[in-house]
């Protein structure tokens, strides 16, 4: 006879541990992203702080659905199964970028697309910071494709933020492969690459002249 004192547990094995772990953490993120949505919406967030993280959690979404999709067939699946009424989150997962660039389309579907990148490229570098990565040749290849990307829209050579990053290429240029950075020029660094980020997403809360001449990439 079961009793109402017994715990109730929702696995037996590893395995089914496992499974449940990775579902309850697909559910936050989605709970996350429906709530992040509405903030938007309401003007209780800048464009400035939604933007980053609404593409970290797109991409964390992406990043669990792969672990999970032998038991998930689909987003919607996963939301009717678990009572999910996340409408915000489900049209940002399907629309696949945060609504700072879906609403861009004066500037184009192709700097939409450099933005999205952009952003995510900044993520990158500034994690790879905060995981203590310091060498020449773990942090080159990422600031130089970040800078890259960056440099792509007509607005950035007047923005402060571009010179700092060049900078620090220049200084990893100057190092031997395996030579790694200090410290304090760490801490440096990603104090610059968090200036140069907000920098960036500044200009898509401003107003539209500014949007245009910030975000209207070159022909080139």
């Amino acid at each position: 006879m079961l009793s109402l004192d017994e715990e109730v547990r929702l696995y037996t094995t590893n395995a089914e541990r496992e499974k449940c772990s990775l579902q309850a953490t697909l559910f936050g993120i989605i709970v996350a992203l429906d709530f992040l949505e509405r903030a938007y919406v309401r003007d209780s967030i800048t464009a400035a702080e939604y933007s980053p993280a609404c593409t970290r959690l797109l991409s964390q979404y992406m990043t669990m659905l792969k672990l999970v999709k032998d038991s998930i067939p689909s987003i919607e699946v996963f939301m009717t199964r678990f009572r999910l009424d996340t409408p915000a989150a489900l049209h940002r997962i399907k629309v696949g970028v945060p609504a700072t660039v879906e609403h861009l389309s004066e500037a184009g579907p192709e700097t939409g697309k450099w933005i999205a990148e952009t952003t995510q490229n900044f993520i990158t570098f500034m994690d790879a910071l905060k995981l203590r990565l310091r060498a020449k040749d773990q942090l080159h290849p990422i600031l130089q494709e970040l800078v890259t990307g960056y440099a792509r829209f007509k607005g950035s050579k007047e923005w402060e933020g571009r010179s700092r990053m060049v900078g620090w290429l220049i200084t990893l240029n100057g190092m031997k492969a395996s030579e790694e950075l200090t410290e304090e020029q760490s801490r440096q660094l990603l104090f610059d690459v968090d200036y140069a980020y907000a920098e960036f997403f500044r200009s898509l809360s401003g107003d539209k002249n500014d949007r245009d001449d910030a975000f209207r990439a070159s022909s080139h």
